[in-house]
């Protein structure tokens, strides 16, 4: 006998009382990384991690934006200087 494993949830309760559970819905629409953890935090935060589940919401879906819209984002050279002068490591980061 096989059970289904969307009736257990390990640490807590937050997402058993939901008609669907966010793991649910993500697995079965096969989503990427950052758009399902942006649909869990958005659906548990008022059972669990209030304000911050949202602003972590908030960062995948920048993540999400920087990836797939790059050409709406400008760039913004950062340099970092190593302990030697001559040892710069530069990288291009995007900022809204």
């Amino acid at each position: 006998m096989t059970t289904d494993p969307y009736d257990k949830q390990i640490g807590g309760n937050h997402y058993k009382d939901m008609a669907i559970q966010p793991s649910e819905f993500i697995n079965k629409n096969k989503l990427q990384f950052a758009e399902g953890n942006s649909i869990k935090y958005i659906c548990r935060h008022s059972l669990k991690g209030g304000k911050q589940d949202l602003e972590k919401a908030k960062h995948y879906i920048d993540m999400i934006i920087e990836r797939d819209y790059p050409e709406d984002t400008p760039d913004i050279k950062i340099t970092y200087g190593g302990e030697d002068d001559h040892k710069e490591i530069t990288r291009i980061a995007k900022y809204d």
